[in-house]
């Protein structure tokens, strides 16, 4: 189901060409990467947060992790992650597939800088099992961005 969500959203873009779905589950970023076959880093993990009016979406690159303190000094609260049993209440997807692509309304998605080293990345595609080939501006504007960020290691 979300996957066809983040299908069809990508399909206003006309880049639904893009998605790779594979036979093996790209629900990790090594395994993202192996089912790709790219380096770990260039797998654009999307990270689910809570805050107090729901959640965040932030997608950093797969080698990045979170900095407590810089993220802390941008969203002004800890950094909590989402239990596994909200998110996909909260975000639209499940736990492995979740993507800015077709999110829930009112969760805001972030873009790390640490994924401005490449040019081309793979987020999920709303499965355990699916990815996508985007440049960082075919990013910036499907994912909808607020802002880009600067919360990762």
């Amino acid at each position: 189901m979300a996957f066809e969500k983040a299908k069809a959203y990508l399909k206003e873009f006309g880049l639904e060409d893009r998605i790779l779905v594979f036979d093996t589950s790209s629900a990790t970023v090594e395994l993202a990467a192996q089912a790709v076959g790219c380096e770990p880093a260039r797998i654009a993990k999307t990270l689910s947060f809570k805050m107090e009016e729901g959640c965040i979406l932030v997608v950093a690159a797969g080698d990045a992790r979170v900095d407590n303190k810089k993220y802390k000094a941008q969203f002004h609260t800890k950094a909590k992650m989402l239990a596994f049993e909200e998110v996909e209440e909260l975000t639209g997807h499940t736990v492995g597939g979740v993507c800015p692509f077709g999110a829930r309304e009112g969760a805001k998605v972030y873009l790390d800088e640490s994924l401005r080293r490449f040019e081309t990345v793979y987020p999920a595609c709303g499965s355990s099992n699916s990815a996508v080939r985007l440049t960082l501006p075919e990013l910036e504007q499907t994912s909808r961005c607020e802002a880009w960020v600067d919360v990762c290691k």
